[in-house]
């Protein structure tokens, strides 16, 4: 008899170890997950704050230059784009098109000398820098959590439990080719 109730206590002692080992590690799997949802919602705060500085900017260039008015409504569709977007891809495509529209933007503004010296422009312009130095430390700190996240998934045994749970790989806040060129503007 003491030796069935040892087999049975053992039995329910190595169950215990187990169940707590897979909760554990769910609890990891969901600590890294929100981790990178975390960081993703810093990107999407920092895309919408520079989405809500375009208009003012534009609206003070506009001024200046009135005969631009493609490259207004380029900057308008693309900010629609751009808050209408829900993926991590789509935010992707939206936010590409916005800076190749905000590029021109600005390099309109180097025809434009009184514009360059206005002080309600130099102090969006601030703004925007300071956006788009936010944005590209957010991304960083995204993709740093994707990275540690999609490690940890695919780390064995975590590769097997990860699987059961149904946790799965994300991707990474990639920049396009055309976003790593220098915007052209022709007059």
């Amino acid at each position: 008899m003491k030796k069935l109730l040892f087999v049975l206590a053992a039995i329910f002692g190595l169950g215990l170890i187990f169940f707590g080992f897979f909760v554990g590690k769910y609890n990891q799997f969901v600590v890294f997950e929100e981790n990178t949802k975390e960081n993703w919602a810093e990107i999407d705060n920092q895309l919408k704050r520079r989405a809500d500085l375009i208009p003012n900017l534009v609206e003070t260039v506009k001024g200046y230059a009135k005969h631009e008015d493609e490259i207004f409504t380029k900057i308008a569709e693309a900010r629609t784009k751009l808050l209408q977007s829900g993926s991590v891809k789509e935010k992707q495509a939206a936010s590409s098109m916005f800076e190749g529209a905000l590029g021109k933007l600005l390099a309109i503004s180097e025809n434009y000398p009184n514009l360059k010296a206005d002080k309600s422009f130099i102090r969006l312009q601030d703004e925007l820098a300071g956006t788009e130095n936010r944005l590209a430390v957010a991304r960083k700190r995204y993709n740093e959590s994707v990275q540690l996240y999609n490690k940890y998934i695919r780390l064995f045994p975590n590769n097997f439990i990860s699987g059961i749970y149904g946790f799965e790989k994300k991707d990474y806040f990639k920049i396009s080719e055309t976003d790593k060129q220098n915007p052209e503007v022709s007059f």
